[in-house]
């Protein structure tokens, strides 16, 4: 028997759907994939597979919790450079909170207009997994781009 494959979905209660959704979608390029009035917005990332990948429902204001539960979401991106231009709009939306390097990935960190964090990541080609320690350093964004510009890897980690 298989286990599961990948991620298909995630669904967040937020205050505000349709806030919530202008801001994923201008800052991570989303589109709206349907709508359910004010209380639900679906997102669709670009060239998904799925329907819909990020579920939106209002909850209202002052209803979020804290404690036992999620800590974030990861999206990924296909090359450093689509980072980089992830890291200029999450920066001017005043949303960016972190930067890291993992070794295989290359993380940025934000929080939507919730607080909910999420991380943005490129993932090193496959082939360099096993020649870089793993942890968390801090980013040199600038030295990634210089040795992997325009180095797509979502396809060849998927395979």
């Amino acid at each position: 028997m298989a286990g599961v494959q990948r991620l298909n979905h995630a669904v967040l209660y937020v205050s505000d759907a349709q806030l919530s959704a202008q801001f994923y979608v201008r800052n991570l390029g989303f589109s709206v994939a349907h709508e359910m009035g004010e209380r639900a917005v679906f997102l669709r990332a670009d060239q998904s597979p799925n329907d819909h990948d990020l579920g939106l429902f209002s909850v209202g204001s002052g209803q979020a919790q804290r404690g036992v539960g999620l800590y974030h979401l990861a999206w990924q991106v296909d090359t450093i450079d689509e980072l980089v231009e992830r890291r200029n709009l999450l920066f001017a939306a005043g949303a960016l909170v972190g930067e890291s390097d993992h070794g295989v990935s290359k993380s940025l960190y934000a929080r939507d207009p919730d607080g909910i964090e999420f991380e943005v990541i490129w993932a090193a080609p496959k082939s360099e997994w096993a020649n870089v320690e793993v942890g968390v350093f801090p980013l040199d964004l600038d030295g990634e781009v210089s040795r992997w510009a325009a180095t797509p890897t979502i396809k060849e980690i998927n395979l």
